[in-house]
């Protein structure tokens, strides 16, 4: 395992460890969602890279749209939230209300 992809995997679990810790916040939360995407980007670009597969280069630019779509549906649940309560506690969301 060479040291980059040590790293990779850190930042991976470190993100996953936040998204699992700090669930308080939900910017807290998209935060550490998109640092998970953002590894899983640079695994599959260096993955592709390494194998020479001309089958395997759109990969990383799917993950990376479906990274923005996932920020841009986060951020727009973060305003609506903050707008509707107040605060974007996620321990105050009720979500069996209508």
């Amino acid at each position: 395992m060479t040291i980059t992809v040590l790293n990779i995997s850190l930042a991976f679990i470190f993100s996953l460890l936040g998204t699992l810790i700090f669930r308080s916040h939900l910017i807290s939360t998209l935060l550490c969602l998109e640092g998970m995407i953002l590894t899983l980007f640079i695994i599959t670009a260096i993955t592709s890279l390494n194998s020479h597969s001309i089958i395997m280069y759109p990969i990383p630019i799917v993950i990376l749209v479906f990274a923005a779509c996932e920020a841009a549906v986060g951020l727009a649940l973060l305003v609506k939230v903050s707008n509707t309560y107040g605060t974007d506690y996620v321990q105050n969301l009720n979500l069996l209300q209508c």
